[in-house]
This record gives structure tokens, C-alpha cells and sequence, in this order.
């Protein structure tokens, strides 16, 4: 019999299934699909509830992976992706080199890789120039099936989550520039969704050096249909992808314009609009034309704006100078804030001058539509001082519901507060620090940021430091932390994707063990330690250990006194680092984990794993002993049940002993939904399971993985 909602005494043995499946399968959570994690971009990760202040200075090193390039952004974070090797938690990537790569969450492995080289591509189409890169960051789709990343060849591709199967239908891939040796694919891939339509926006700027023929544009692309809209910063009259001088079209006389910034497009969910902001080239708003240079400027969602211009823009009165001093404005984007007591809705944006405007993305110059100089609410230096180059972070504290805003530079990083009196915002200075770093970003009150050889946290009201670690992490350009269901990661200039967790402790399931009987000895069991690790339990001294696999120990516990005991693992250094809970079990049945194997898959109903899909109100018996390395002997195993293309909602219930399906479903569903869940399958009165589909009508796909099993 399955039980997926309950542990279950059977033959005088105990299972905690859930214990089991974080150890044995991803755990499930939350996702992070884009850039920061929504399409505002603040920074502000509310979602996280695992890793807060009063544990983050436990965090440990996780694991690190070797990337095939660089990747010189951030990473997307999709739970439950059902691959080839079972259903897994996936980090996604985008390298300078053009690889998309999809990476287990937990450990680092390659799960799968695309790329799209630069080839031919030389920055500025020079001879002996270098090989065109990207500083993109990848998408997911909202539908959770698909990702998007941008190649070196110009193109925004579309993948399969689970096997980087491209699609090549509905316009995919999708040209985004014509001249990709001038262009760069700068910012991250983002999306929103507007109207019950869902946007994907690309931005490009040009290399370093601001040569070449580049005009920084937006493309949005309808993802129902795979139409698109371009807005060019430069000759906005010209709705078009450009191409190289002399031809047609193209932008003559007005180059070198860029959105470039580390969040790219932003958009508003109040104002319905999208924001972006751009870096050198000219600027003749003012005078009816149509270059943008230098300016924030807002978009419809799906890429127009009004007449050949934008819906609004903000220029610094100072743009010419800005402009002959390479002080781009679109160095970073504008950041939204909370402003209680205010009418409008309140922004920040920065630049390589090292300040700060407020500005009110309702109106953006305060004087009513496009092409206005100045009006700007609030204008003051960085607190720190200096150009900044990074996403700021915008957090309203929970503790008393202000508004903060955090950005970090080559000068070091620094927390400012807003303030609205008699209806006037205003941002003061509260504290900086020294360590200079890029984007910071907060997960559940906690202020990360990286830079040259650290990853640090903060206290984010004080600046404090709260944890530190300066012996994995790399060189840093643009690169931003992400922390997704516990684990904080972050990317740097040595091609390393480096992660940290918690050092959690292993517990008894019962708050307390008393004395066993006749001084028996209990087993302990968890997964994803290093290699090397020693276990003590409470004050006594270490039991046995062994490891069943490379990252899993079994530990068993000398007799002990009534009253509560814990089990910490420790690498030789001193410090925690189990990546998941362990559980305790009873009577004599050991765990022992084995590589991920499917054991049934009704896709193929030619081969041997148990085709075809199943019909509704049918039972089908399956022998899972003795497959993927389970001993006959197996009293339980530990699966992951998938099932996939019902054609009507339904329920799968695998059981064993009884041709009655017990009272508790293992995996419910609706029409054409994909659903996973870890259940432990009872073996002690045979081999066989059986399964049985509890819909009315219609047939659904089963897929099986084992990945352990008790013995």
C-alpha cells in the first residue's frame, strides 16, 4: 500500500514519509522565475521562510559546479521538473559563451546544456577583436514548461524545462537584433503579464568601449503568439530591428544609445506600464525629436508607445553633460518604492553620476508627457559616493511597515529610508559600509550581496553583518545573489556556481527518546552530507558511521538516556553541512539509496517499463522488485510518481494486497496537468504494486522512479 499523507506501521516497522522524501526527492516550494523574482524587480524576496535572521549565520558551503563559461548574471530556480533522471529541482543559466544550462538545484549537476556560440562574432566586427559574449540571465516561462535564454546568435531561444528540447514553431527562435557583433544581449530576460497576456522582454546595448553602430532597444514579445514589438532609444519613429550602416533601416547619424541596466525592463503593475532607462546617446525629446538618450522613458506592456515616442520620460536637466562625460543615466533601472501618505507612484533611479532621483512614474518629469527636462521630486548624492552600476533593492521593513532602499557599489553599500511628509517623499541615509559589491537582495529580511571573494549578509535596518564567507566565491562583475527555498546562490568570474545551506540537525521524530529496551541501539539516516563528514550525538561519543553513497551516512546511536538528543554532522573543519532533515526508524529496516532509476513509464507502449497509459476505473499490477538494483528481499521502497497528459481530472492511487484502492490518493490532478509526488510503496507481502486511475473517463500517463529502497 502507498501512504503519502502519513507515516505507517507495517510488518513492525515505522516510515516518515515526508522525512524520506526531502531527503530522496526535491523538496517542494517555491519557484523564482525571472530576475529578482517578479516583474518589479525590487530585490525583495518575501517568499523565502527557511533562511531568516536568527539562522543565517549557520549557512555552509553546499557545493560548487565548474560552469563551461562564465556566467555573468543570475540564475531562475523551477521545482519539480520532471527530466530524464527523475523529477528534480532545476537551476537555470546563461553563460557569456551562450550556453543555456540546466542545473540540479541541490548538487550542481549538469541536468542538460544548450548553447548557441558566438562563431564568427567579433565585438565591433573587428579583426582580431574578442569573440561576442552576453551578460543575459534566462526566463521561465509562467507556464512553467518552457525557458528562454538569449544565443550569440542574436536569437531569444525556447526550450523544454526538462530535456532543452528547442522549439522551433510559433516564430521561435526569435530574432531580437540584426547585428549582434554591435549589440549585446545585456540584461536579463524578464517577463510580465498584462490583460491575460504575458510579455517577454530582451534589451540590448553595445560592448565596452561605446563603439560601433548601436541604437539600444526593447523587444517584447507576445508569448501567446510570437509577435513582437520593437522600441528603438535611438530614431524611436522606427519601429524595427535595425541594421548595420549603410543600409536600410537603420538610424543614421544617432548610435551608441543602450538599455543595459542589471534588471532591464520594469514593469509597474499600478500604471500598467513598462519602465526602462537608458545610457548614452543623444537626447532631442525636448526639441520634438526622436533620441532618447540618457532618460527613463515608459512603454505600453507590449513594447509601443505613442505616435513614434513613449507614453512619458524623465531627463536630467544635466543630460548633454551626462552624455559628453560617459555618466550613462541607464546604468541601473528605476527601483519601485512603497510610499504610503504619497499620491503618485514613487521611483528611484540612479546612475554613474552617484545619485539618486525620485521621481513619480505617474508623471515622470511632473510636467505631463514626453520630452520635458528635469522634475525630479528628490535629487542627493549616493551615500557612499560613487557610480553605480548595480540593481538597487528596495524592502519594506515588516517591523514597523517603513520603506528602504539598499544599493551597493565600488565605494561599498549603503540603506537609505523613505520618508513622506505633508505628501513630499524623501530618502535620508542610515547607514553604508566599505566592502564594495553588485545587485543586493533581500530574502526574508536579510540583506545579501557579493563582491571581490565574499558573499555576505547583513542586518538590513543597521548594516551589521550577520554571516560572511570569503573562501569560495570568485571574482565579481555582474553577478547578484539568489536564495530559493533555503539555499543561497551565487554565480562568479572563476565559471563557479557556488551554493550554501543551512547546517540543519538530524532529530528524533518524537521530541524525546527514552531507553530502549535491553540497551538496543538505534539508526539514523540522512542525506546530502560531505563526504568525510563525522557524526556525534548530544555529549556521548561518536557511534558508528558508514556512508551508503557519496553524500549519504547512516549512523547508529550508542544507548542513551531518557530526555531529547541531536545529531549534528560536521565536515573536519567544524562546520554543518547536511543539506536536508534526517528521520529515525524502527525493527530492524535499513534505508539505502539508489541512483534515481525509472521503473515504470507508460509513454512508451512498446517498451518494457509498462505501456499503455492507464484507462479510468482500471487496475494494473507492477513488479517493482528486483528492478534498478531492488533486492527481492525489499520490504519498501522509496519512489517519486509522476503522471502526465490526463485527458480528463483524475486520481492515481498505487496500493498493494488488495484489488480495493485504500482510502488515501497518491496524486490527484486535472485535465493536461503534469504532477509529481514522493511516496514510500509497501513490498513486505510481495513484489508487485498496483495502480489504479480513478477518473471517469479518459487515460493519464504513470512514470515511476525509485530512489531508494528498505531492506
Amino acid at each position: 500500500m502507498v501512504t503519502c499523507t502519513e507515516p505507517r506501521r507495517n510488518g513492525g516497522w515505522i516510515f516518515l514519509w515526508f522525512a524520506i522524501w526531502l531527503l530522496a526527492v526535491p523538496v517542494w516550494g517555491y519557484d523564482w522565475l525571472q530576475v529578482n523574482g517578479d516583474p518589479q524587480h525590487s530585490g525583495n524576496n518575501t517568499l523565502e521562510t527557511i533562511l531568516s535572521p536568527t539562522n543565517v549565520n549557520k549557512l555552509a558551503f553546499a557545493f560548487q559546479a565548474t560552469l563551461p563559461s562564465v556566467s555573468d548574471g543570475v540564475p531562475v530556480y523551477l521545482s519539480n521538473v520532471l527530466t530524464a533522471s527523475g523529477t528534480r529541482d532545476l537551476l537555470f543559466l546563461t553563460t557569456k559563451a551562450g550556453h543555456i544550462l540546466a542545473l540540479d538545484a541541490h548538487t550542481g549537476t549538469t541536468i542538460w546544456s544548450q548553447q548557441y556560440p558566438a562563431g564568427s562574432c567579433k565585438i565591433n566586427n573587428r579583426v582580431g577583436a574578442a569573440a561576442c559574449y552576453t551578460t543575459s540571465s534566462p526566463a521561465i516561462d509562467p507556464s512553467l514548461l518552457h525557458v528562454y535564454s538569449y544565443g550569440l546568435d542574436g536569437k531569444v531561444h525556447k526550450y523544454q524545462v526538462g530535456d532543452g528540447t528547442e522549439i522551433m514553431t510559433g516564430g521561435w527562435p526569435e530574432t531580437t537584433t540584426l547585428k549582434g557583433f554591435d549589440e549585446k544581449g545585456s540584461s536579463p530576460l524578464s517577463f510580465a503579464t498584462s490583460g491575460g497576456t504575458t510579455y517577454l522582454y530582451v534589451t540590448h546595448g553595445g560592448y565596452p568601449g561605446d563603439n560601433g553602430d548601436y541604437q539600444g532597444h526593447v523587444t517584447a514579445i507576445n508569448l501567446s503568439d510570437g509577435t513582437q514589438k520593437v522600441f528603438n532609444s535611438a530614431c524611436s519613429d522606427q519601429a524595427v530591428h535595425f541594421v548595420e550602416t549603410p543600409g536600410a533601416p537603420d538610424c543614421v547619424g544617432h548610435v551608441q544609445s543602450a538599455i543595459w541596466a542589471r534588471v532591464g525592463v520594469v514593469y509597474d503593475s499600478v500604471t500598467d506600464n513598462i519602465f526602462m532607462a537608458t545610457g548614452n546617446g543623444d537626447y532631442d525629446g525636448n526639441a520634438g525629436g526622436h533620441d532618447w538618450g540618457d532618460s527613463v522613458f515608459s512603454l505600453n506592456p507590449d513594447g509601443s508607445g505613442s505616435s513614434g515616442k513613449p507614453l512619458d520620460s524623465y531627463t536630467p536637466a544635466d543630460f548633454a553633460t551626462l552624455q559628453s562625460t560617459d555618466r550613462d543615466l541607464g546604468s541601473t533601472a528605476p527601483a519601485i518604492l512603497p510610499a504610503p501618505g504619497y499620491s503618485g507612484r514613487l521611483a528611484v533611479q540612479s546612475g554613474k553620476d552617484g545619485k539618486l532621483r525620485l521621481i513619480n512614474l505617474m508623471d515622470l518629469s511632473g510636467m505631463g508627457g514626453p520630452g520635458n527636462v528635469a522634475g525630479e521630486i528628490q535629487l542627493i548624492n549616493v551615500p557612499q559616493g560613487g557610480p553605480v552600476l548595480s540593481a538597487l533593492a528596495a524592502w519594506v521593513n515588516p517591523a514597523d511597515s517603513s520603506t528602504w532602499l539598499f544599493l551597493a557599489n565600488g565605494n561599498g553599500i549603503s540603506g537609505l529610508k523613505l520618508t513622506v511628509t505633508g505628501g513630499v517623499p524623501s530618502l535620508a541615509p542610515q547607514w553604508q559600509t566599505g566592502n564594495s559589491g553588485f545587485s543586493p537582495l533581500i530574502a526574508n529580511n536579510v540583506l545579501y550581496y557579493a563582491g571581490p571573494q565574499f558573499i555576505r549578509a547583513l542586518d538590513p535596518t543597521t548594516g551589521n553583518q550577520l554571516w560572511i564567507d570569503t573562501t569560495k566565491v570568485g571574482a565579481n562583475h555582474w553577478q547578484s545573489p539568489m536564495v530559493a527555498n533555503g539555499i543561497l546562490y551565487i554565480a562568479d568570474q572563476a565559471s563557479h556556481l557556488t551554493a550554501y545551506s543551512l547546517g540543519l540537525s538530524l532529530t528524533s521524530v518524537s521530541p524525546t527518546w527514552g531507553p530502549t529496551a535491553g540497551g538496543t541501539e538505534t539508526t539514523l539516516f540522512g542525506s546530502g552530507f560531505l563526504p568525510g563528514a563525522t557524526v556525534t550525538f548530544g555529549g556521548t561519543s561518536s557511534p558508528s558511521v558508514s556512508f551508503v553513497s557519496s553524500n549519504t551516512v547512516m549512523a547508529t546511536a550508542p544507548p542513551h538516556a531518557a530526555g531529547p538528543v541531536s545529531v549534528d554532522l560536521t565536515n573536519p573543519g567544524g562546520a554543518l553541512v547536511p543539506l536536508a532533515n534526517g528521520f529515525t526508524y524502527e525493527d530492524g529496516a535499513d534505508f539505502f539509496t539508489l541512483t534515481p532509476c525509472r521503473v515504470v513509464d507508460t509513454r512508451n507502449p512498446a517498451g518494457p517499463l509498462g505501456g499503455p497509459a492507464l484507462a479510468a476505473g482500471t487496475n494494473r499490477s507492477f513488479t517493482l522488485s528486483g528492478a534498478c538494483g531492488v533486492p527481492a528481499s525489499a520490504k519498501g521502497l522509496s519512489v517519486n510518481v509522476t503522471v502526465t497528459q490526463p485527458t480528463a481530472a483524475g486520481s492515481v492511487t498505487l496500493f498493494q494486497g488488495s484489488t480495493q484502492p485504500p482510502g488515501v490518493q497518491t496524486l490527484d490532478y486535472s485535465a493536461g496537468q503534469t504532477r509529481a509526488n514522493n511516496a514510500i510503496l509497501d513490498l513486505s507481502i510481495g513484489g508487485n504494486v498496483i495502480a489504479r486511475c480513478a477518473q471517469t473517463s479518459g487515460t493519464v500517463q504513470l512514470i515511476i522512479d525509485v530512489n531508494g529502497y528498505f531492506q
